[in-house]
């Protein structure tokens, strides 16, 4: 392998010391190695070991104390199939008949339910997380769906012959930060699909052609379904902060 020796050209660097550079391509961080040895050998014991025309043992050994390499750590990767959690925000959810989420917490049930005057205390309001796709040229966001002031999240698992909406409680909120595609915890993510202002469905990420969905009749549970039906799966979702 061809190489040329470089007569240092700073009078900092130690007299009868030269560089070996190989003709390869030197990547940015051999670069930045490089010089930061260069750095560390001026005004190092280097200097003082050959003026003093110590053995070559002895200034073998001071030249590796002072040529320690910068080792820049790998920032950590998610995994390529993971969803990542990148934010959330509290938003009201309505059909397009204008019923409100309710909740009722005897059947732990999501009712679809036309508001009246004062009752309009009774809606909930969700808190939305949304989340990075493994796949960068998908087109829906995933969301997770929590009911504010609780720790109650919209999941979809299959019940029977068909995937159901549940409300389930999550204690640990960390294990939502990061949801891999082959995680059972996939259950509670939602591919939300704009189709208006403010319009949007909500299919289940592990069934994707499920939407949530509201009745045409009031107080109603919200339930999945596919888009087959007389069902409403297009929602007016406003953020509120």
């Amino acid at each position: 392998m061809a190489s040329e020796t470089i007569t240092p050209v700073s009078p900092s660097l130690p007299l009868g010391l030269g560089l070996e550079v190989s003709h390869h391509p030197l990547t940015m961080r051999q670069v930045v190695n490089l010089v930061v040895a260069v750095e560390r050998l001026k005004g190092s014991r280097t200097e003082t070991a050959l003026k003093g025309n110590c053995s070559g043992g002895n200034l073998f050994s001071i030249m590796m104390d002072d040529l320690v390499e910068v080792i820049h750590m790998p920032e950590a990767r998610a995994p390529r199939n993971q969803f990542t959690r990148t934010g959330q925000y509290e938003c009201s959810v309505s059909d397009t008949q204008k019923k409100s989420l309710v909740l009722l917490r005897e059947s732990m049930e999501l009712h679809a339910v036309l508001l009246q005057g004062g009752n309009s205390h009774r809606k909930v309001h969700l808190n939305m997380s949304t989340y990075v796709h493994p796949n960068p040229n998908a087109e829906a966001l995933p969301v997770a769906l929590g009911i504010k002031g609780t720790n109650l999240f919209l999941s979809c698992s299959q019940e029977g012959n068909k995937p159901t909406l549940h409300l389930e409680q999550v204690a640990d909120r960390q294990s939502l930060m990061g949801v891999t595609s082959d995680s059972d915890m996939l259950r509670f993510l939602f591919y939300k699909s704009d189709s208006g202002v403010s319009l949007s469905t909500l299919a289940s990420v592990r069934y994707p052609k499920w939407f949530i969905s509201t009745a045409e009749e009031d107080d109603m549970p919200v339930e999945m379904c596919q888009r087959t039906g007389n069902r409403y799966v297009t929602f007016r979702i406003q953020r509120q902060n």
